[in-house]
Parts: C-alpha cells; structure tokens; sequence
C-alpha cells in the first residue's frame, strides 16, 4: 500500500513542498521544493489503506478521526499542493479511482432520489446545526451561499450584499405589491432584502426548523411579518401562483432523480409573465458522481450538476431560458473567508461540538474551496420564464436595476418604498 500512495503523490505533485510520514516512521518529500511546507502523517495502517483505495473519502475520513496528522502548514495548503502540484494529472481518471468513480456515477440515483420526508431529513442533517455555529463564520445576514464580488478588496458582508442585490435585479420586480416565492429561504436574508428594497409580498418555504424559527424572528423583528412569510415546508407542497420565484443555493439539494419535478413544479407555480432566478453550484465539465466525503459528512442526498443535466430538465418544463450567467472564483474567495473566520474561532466551534467535528469541518471548508479554485465547480444563475417578453431585450436592465437597489439600502425600514423608482415595465 505504501508503494501505491508514493506513486500516486509522486505523479500528483511533482511541484510544491510536501512531506509524508508513512506508519512505518519513514518520510518522503514530494515537489520541487518550491512555496509553503506541508507536513502530512500518516498515524495509522488503516490510514495509508484509505488513501491508497480511496483518497477522495479516506483523506478527509480519517483527518477526522484523527488518524491523519497535518504537523506543518494546514488542509488547503495540502490540498493546494495536490491539485495544482501536476494540472495534467487527474488521479480520479487512472486506475482504481477512475472504477470507483463509475459506480458511484452508476449508483447517485438511489442516494439523490429525494422524498419530501427524505428531503427533510438531509435538510436536517445539516442546517439544524445550531445557530452559534454558523454565526462564527458567515456574514451578518447568515448568507450561506455564493457571494458576489463585485471588486477583490470586497468585505464578506458587502459581497453578500452584492449578491442579493445582483438577484434582485434579475427577478425585475418593477412594482410594489409583486408576490415572490423563495424556495430553499434559509435564514430569511433574501425574502427580508427583497421587501424591505422592493417592496415585494415574499413567501419563503424551509425544511430547516431552525432557519425557519430565525427567519420568522428576523421578519417580526424587523415589522415585516405582513409583507414576508415563512413556512416549514417542501415547495412540492407549495400553492401559487407567484409573479416571481427565487431559488438561492437550494437546487443542490433536489438530487438529479427530481429535476424535473422540480421545474414542473415552479412552472406550475409562476405565472405566464412571472420570471424565476435559480443560483446553483455547478460543474463546468461532463456529470459526475459527487465527492464522497462532502457527500457522507456534509449534504447527504445532494448532487452537484452539469449544465446539460439541468438544461435537459428544463427542456421538458414548459420554461425558457433568458439568461445565464457564470460565476467563476467568486464562491472561491467567499469559501476562503468563511475557512478563514472559521478557524480563526476553531476553539468556540469545538466548544460547541467537538474535535472530530472541526476536523471535518476544516476539511469540507478547505476542499470545497479548493474545489471552485483549481477544479470543476462555478456557480450558475439561470433565468426562467413562461413568456419571452418578461423581461428586457438587453442586459442592460440588470445594471439599472442594481444602481436603484444601491441607492436605497440605507433606507433600513423601507420607509420610502412607496415612492421608488423601480425599473421600467419589461418591453420589446
């Protein structure tokens, strides 16, 4: 086994700095030499089983548990030297690995065919994570998907900011009063954002009890409970119609068994001049499996799509496509600062669950920015419509959206929504 791991390092990084302590005691150092050292130990047998088997599950399984040392640098800069160490070598398509990736490709739909009690039950698994945990390392809204960056030198809270903003623009709500649906709401930031800037009448559907129980709180709280609403259920549950649908950083959970459900469902939910803007995660290059470790640990039942998966889903719905719009690198920089705030309050996390858990923790936060940095996976935002007319010709009505959203953020309490300007009415 140790035989397997030196060749396969070998071939991976042959620039960097890695050093790996066998279970033997032996060490061997990979790389020309070259950036930021990276010290792995390899504490047990069993270890340098997984890795040599399975290292896209075994690595992060057992830094987990322990059984995995990092005594110099950290889990991204190992990860760093593995996926930028030899660009030309994707160890997942040699040998053993690229078997393993097959049948796992071959067996996703029994683990994404997500019932709606399935459903909730994944949802559980993570996001009814307490609160406090999350309040060490997202932004003062609890955005909890990709941000937008505008400019490099943005705070975490200013792209999360941005990111709203920048959606907002592209459901063209161009009157008070319009009804909006956001499935997936999470903790309320986006519904919230959407009237108290728009004016919008928001429904907001969760399986999360505590997103739920914090998104009602926010809208009390913020004397919009009359103009948002949330409810603890499954949007196959849902009952429009909508003039606009909003979908944040929840289509990663459908499962790609229930694609189309899921568009039949929203087209059955928005009406015929109604506009939908769905944010997802995706991959730039043919459908794969998932990451079995992301997979176990952190989002059982979920599935990370290629576009042509998507596009065939909807294809069959009944919507079209005005608009798609690619976010490279931004969920990169976004997952560098949630890794960044995370470890910097490492200890409060372990207080609130364990060592284990950190562990885990630092390892999803480290490879799923790894992931969007060097690898395969970019964010789409995708805009749907019954009717082609629903929107503008031109692009151009999401930049004049924006700079009107701009101008009224600083009005906290919507005291002026009356009397804004919205964008002008969709026409050819």
């Amino acid at each position: 086994m140790k035989f397997i791991v030196q060749t396969l390092v070998s071939r991976l990084v042959e620039t960097g700095n890695l050093k790996i302590t066998y279970p033997d005691g032996t060490s061997q150092t990979y790389g020309d030499g070259t950036g930021n050292p990276v010290h792995l130990r390899l504490n047990t047998r069993k270890a340098l089983w997984g890795i040599a088997f399975d290292p896209a599950y075994y690595l992060g399984h057992y830094y987990g548990t322990g059984d995995i040392d990092i005594v110099e640098g950290d889990m991204y800069g190992l990860l760093k030297a593995v996926f930028t160490g030899n660009p030309d070598f994707k160890y997942y398509d040699t040998g053993w690995n690229r078997t393993l990736e097959r049948v796992r490709f071959l067996f996703r739909w029994l683990r994404q065919k997500n019932s709606v009690v399935r459903s909730r039950r994944n949802v559980q698994h993570h996001y009814d994570l307490t609160g406090a945990l999350y309040d060490l390392f997202l932004d003062e809204d609890r955005q909890y998907s990709c941000a937008y960056f505008e400019r490099p030198d943005l705070s975490l809270d200013d792209a999360q900011l941005a990111k709203k903003r920048h959606i907002a623009a592209k459901l063209n709500i161009n009157r008070p009063g319009q009804s909006v649906l956001d499935i997936g709401c999470g903790w309320g930031g986006m519904a919230l954002y959407l009237a108290r800037q728009l004016g919008a009448k928001v429904t907001g559907v969760t399986l999360s009890d505590e997103q739920h129980a914090l998104a009602v709180k926010r809208a009390s709280d913020a004397g919009l409970s009359d103009e948002v609403k949330f409810l603890l259920q499954d949007y196959r549950n849902t009952e429009g119609p909508f003039d606009r649908i909003v979908s944040v950083g929840m289509f990663e959970h459908v499962g790609r068994p229930n694609y189309l459900t899921y568009f039949k469902k929203s087209a059955a939910l928005m009406k015929r001049d109604g506009v939908m803007l769905l944010h997802t995660i995706g991959r730039t290059d043919r459908p794969t499996a998932n990451n079995p470790f992301i997979e176990k640990y952190i989002f059982p039942g979920g599935y990370i799509p290629a576009l042509s998966e998507v596009m065939q889903a909807v294809e069959k719905s009944g919507l079209a496509i005005t608009d798609i719009e690619i976010l490279r690198l931004h969920y990169a920089e976004t997952l560098r600062h949630w890794r960044e705030r995370f470890m910097a309050r490492r200890e409060e996390a372990k207080a609130l669950y364990d060592e284990k858990f950190c562990r885990i923790w630092e390892f999803y936060l480290a490879a799923s920015e790894s992931a969007f940095r060097w690898q395969n996976l970019v964010v789409f935002q995708i805009q749907l419509v019954h009717d082609q007319q629903a929107v503008p010709l031109t692009r151009d009505y999401i930049g004049r959206g924006e700079d009107c959203l701009r101008a009224h953020e600083g009005d906290a309490k919507g005291a002026q929504r009356g009397a804004r300007q919205f964008p002008k009415e969709a026409s050819l």
